[in-house]
């Protein structure tokens, strides 16, 4: 291999090289959104929902800061049968203490938390609760039965 053909690829592998790493530091990091309703803090997550994605996270974090919302959205996931009687209790297993006893299954069901993610999307673009119970319904409905949500 002649010298200037080597000074080639090594300068071009270099520069790879250094636009892949220059990438990695131009902040991908996940930013923070501004919602039209409260999230709970990360902080306040079980270490198994810390560590999981992203969208898991903020369902959690919607799910535990707005039950009243969360608790008349169904779950279409076929977790009905396991006791849940909305999407909250996809991620809450009970609250009646006033401590929050968190349930795992979300963490492993991506209808559960597609659900509340659309939720928290339609949230932000002005629609009711009302609304939201009917997209969801449409959306989510091929998939199973809804849960029996509880009597408010």
């Amino acid at each position: 291999m002649r010298p200037t053909r080597r000074y080639l690829i090594i300068a071009t592998l270099l520069l790879l090289i250094l636009s892949v790493g220059a990438a990695g530091c131009s902040g991908n990091q996940p930013q923070a959104v501004e919602h039209s309703f409260d999230m709970a803090p990360l902080s306040e997550m079980p270490p198994i929902v810390q560590e999981a994605p992203v969208t898991v996270q903020e369902a959690y974090q919607f799910a535990v800061a707005n039950p009243d919302v969360a608790s008349q959205i169904p779950c279409y996931c076929g977790c009905g049968p396991m006791g849940h009687t909305s999407n909250y209790a996809c991620f809450v297993a009970d609250d009646s203490s006033g401590e929050i006893a968190f349930d795992e299954h979300a963490l492993g069901c991506s209808i559960c938390v597609d659900i509340a993610q659309d939720t928290m999307r339609l949230l932000d673009e002005g629609k009711s609760v009302d609304e939201i119970f009917a997209i969801v319904d449409t959306t989510y409905s091929r998939f199973g039965p809804p849960t029996p949500l509880e009597q408010q």
